[in-house]
């Protein structure tokens, strides 16, 4: 049955939405977790500390945080992977071209894959950043992401890489949050709207929150 699920297109579509909702409770919890920034060195940096922590007693030290890790790159993994098969299946469906173009769909609609394909590279060089500290252009702490975060907006690669990918990102959690209520059963004639300004709110604030940190790191809020 798994397997038959997956090998029809519907079924890899409800694996993307499914997966895409794993990523977006994450982004959201992520993006408030990276405002603290605003109130100052010790309460970020406590909530560093506190990512490690969580869960204790009952879990031991890390645990929770390499749970959550774990379901990520599953729902990272079985995105992208759902994502390219239903690409190819596409492509393949349709080895020429329409003779006729096609109505203009939304940019965000046009920009899905290559948005993917930012956001992918995007999370290995923010992970070599601000993770490990491999590529990270200062000298990287542990536990302190307070300092580490001004030393990456402090250059202008780094202001650049991370500007583009959350524009990439408002896109795609725009369409793919309409698209995965469709996929899921949750949209219907009346519910359209809503859902599509559901979309556009949550793609708006998510491009803003993670923008701001960069922004005020630049303006000297954050210094």
């Amino acid at each position: 049955m798994p397997r038959t699920i997956w090998d029809s297109s519907v079924g890899k579509k409800t694996v993307m939405a499914v997966s895409g909702i794993v990523m977006l409770l994450y982004l959201v919890a992520h993006m408030i977790g990276n405002l603290k920034i605003f109130f100052g060195p010790e309460d970020i940096n406590q909530y560093a500390h506190w990512l490690r922590t969580m869960g204790a007693p009952v879990l031991h030290h890390e645990w929770a945080l390499w749970l959550v890790r774990i379901v990520l790159v599953l729902a990272v993994v079985a995105h992208a992977t759902s994502a390219y098969q239903l690409s190819r299946r596409d492509i393949k469906a349709r080895p020429s071209k329409y003779v006729h173009k096609k109505a203009k769909s939304s940019y965000a609609t046009r920009t899905m894959r290559w948005g993917g394909i930012i956001l992918g590279l995007f999370i290995v060089w923010h992970i070599l950043d601000l993770t490990t500290g491999t590529v990270h252009p200062g000298g990287f702490e542990h536990l302190h992401p307070y300092q580490n975060i001004i030393d990456t907006f402090s250059t202008w690669y780094g202001n650049v890489i991370y500007i583009v990918a959350v524009v990439a990102l408002g896109f795609h959690v725009r369409h793919g949050f309409w698209s995965a209520a469709q996929t899921l059963g949750v949209g219907s004639a009346t519910r359209d709207r809503v859902l599509r300004a559901v979309a556009d709110v949550l793609a708006v604030l998510l491009t803003l929150g993670f923008v701001a940190v960069p922004v005020g790191v630049m303006t000297g809020v954050v210094s």
